[in-house]
């Protein structure tokens, strides 16, 4: 970050990018002062032309947004941020600052989930069942996968589709638990299928050939 090419003003465009979902969601600056906010919180911070100071996306809405992956392009003079968004990013109410989105579409949802997991694991409010997950560690988070891996299956041969349904969901939710706790980003678990994916005909070849 030390070679981001600044403009004669002290600013840099950011491009903010839903990372579950790869939505673009708007266009903001940066300083010096922003990026190192950022980068220290790991909730986005701008610079704001208007006000002329550090703007922390999200501050009276409440819509922040948790920082994945922040990278400068092929000439360091523009930064794409990638981010789980706690709300909407437009201060319209829209999903983005480039018009409505499908405001029921499963990625967005499922980045906005991991976003307040993510909130969960950092602040540890009473009350919450993902704080007492947290709290308890891998192991609680483990056997909490056990648990609804079995009910999903149980459910899935015995009980119908809308029982299934019910068990998976809550088993998506403890996975997305165990990955906030893992620290996985999109894009490592979208290698990690694309490498399986890739792998898949050798596998085959060699059951094949038993």
């Amino acid at each position: 970050m030390k070679d981001v090419a600044f403009d004669e003003r002290g600013l840099v465009p950011a491009i903010v990018q839903d990372a579950a979902t790869g939505a673009v969601l708007m266009l903001a600056y940066m300083d010096r002062e922003a990026l190192d906010a950022t980068l220290r919180t790991r909730e986005v911070h701008f610079h704001s032309r208007s006000r002329g100071r550090l703007w922390k996306k999200g501050e009276t809405s409440g819509n922040v947004m948790h920082l994945v992956d922040l990278v400068p392009d092929c000439d360091a003079d523009a930064l794409l941020i990638k981010v789980h968004p706690a709300g909407p990013a437009c201060h319209t109410g829209d999903a983005t600052c480039f018009g409505p989105v499908n405001d029921r579409d499963l990625g967005r949802f499922l980045s906005e989930l991991a976003a307040l997991l993510r909130e969960r694991r950092r602040d540890l409010p009473d009350g919450s069942f993902s704080t007492k997950l947290f709290k308890g560690g891998a192991d609680a988070i483990a056997a909490k996968l056990v648990e609804e891996a079995s009910e999903t299956a149980a459910a899935l041969r015995t009980e119908g589709r809308e029982r299934a349904l019910s068990e998976l969901t809550d088993l998506l939710y403890v996975m997305l638990v165990a990955a906030t706790h893992l620290e996985l980003t999109p894009d490592e678990v979208r290698a990690s299928l694309e490498e399986k994916r890739r792998e898949a005909p050798a596998r085959r070849a060699q059951r094949e050939a038993r």
